[in-house]
């Protein structure tokens, strides 16, 4: 269980300051959970928050009960906590073999990676001693990171817009990693997202607005409120 208690965060701007989050206080138990709302509400800002790349301004965090509001983004990564980027980095030198068993922390055999890579739509044979550069496409790279979470096998994995600057083709096949992730892996998954096909595949969706949380319940509850949202991005509206 992951909870947040009145977690604010605060930037300076032309010298003065700008409140990002706004006392926002959640409990996540839920398997799948997505979160969504208008751009700019905050809502990459509370993943980043919850993944230890930024620091909350004031506010806590717990982790199955365990506060870890000072731990950084390794220590988090030690308690359990997986995030993927809104745009996979690049790792020259490393082969996708490397990179999910130093994401597993040990070395896995051949057949293993191949049944993870398989899991998201890889073929193995052709993926598993490519490089991590350039050659690859903005859906395999994602789809990649995707695999490096699942071996880790964390409590929490937090993907930060996934559909993000992959073309529709990718990201049908990316509906179905989720689709089978919610299915089969254990622990809790938390996606950021505008995107309707995602949100439906969530158990809960939480709705964030201009800094703090406007709603949170299933979809049948959360979606008539973004459809008359303005602001509210347009893949929202459509389906993709």
């Amino acid at each position: 269980m992951l909870e947040l208690r009145n977690i604010s965060y605060e930037v300076e701007d032309d010298k003065e300051s700008r409140e990002i989050l706004k006392d926002v206080s959640l409990t996540i138990d839920d398997h799948f959970v997505a979160i969504t709302g208008p751009n700019g509400g905050g809502k990459s800002t509370l993943a980043k928050i919850i993944a230890g790349i930024i620091t909350p301004t004031s506010g806590q965090i717990f982790l199955d009960g365990e506060e870890i509001t000072g731990l950084n983004i390794t220590e988090r990564a030690k308690a359990g906590i997986s995030y993927a980027f809104q745009q996979p980095v690049h790792f020259k030198g490393l082969t996708v073999k490397d990179l999910v068993s130093l994401a597993a922390g040990r070395v896995m055999t051949i057949s293993e990676i191949c049944e993870i890579l398989s899991e998201v739509g890889l073929c193995a044979k052709e993926y598993i001693d490519r490089e991590i550069n350039s050659s690859l496409s903005g859906g395999e790279l994602k789809r990649i990171e995707i695999a490096m979470v699942t071996a880790r096998g964390t409590k929490l994995s937090i993907f930060d817009e996934p559909e993000a600057g992959i073309d529709l083709w990718s990201f049908n096949s990316l509906i179905h990693v989720f689709e089978k992730m919610r299915r089969e892996i254990n622990g809790m998954i938390l996606i950021i997202s505008h995107q309707e096909r995602i949100l439906n595949v969530a158990d809960r969706i939480i709705l964030i607005s201009d800094g703090m949380v406007s709603a949170a319940g299933n979809k049948e509850e959360i979606m008539p409120k973004l459809m008359g949202m303005e602001g509210t991005c347009s893949a929202l509206i459509e389906k993709a």
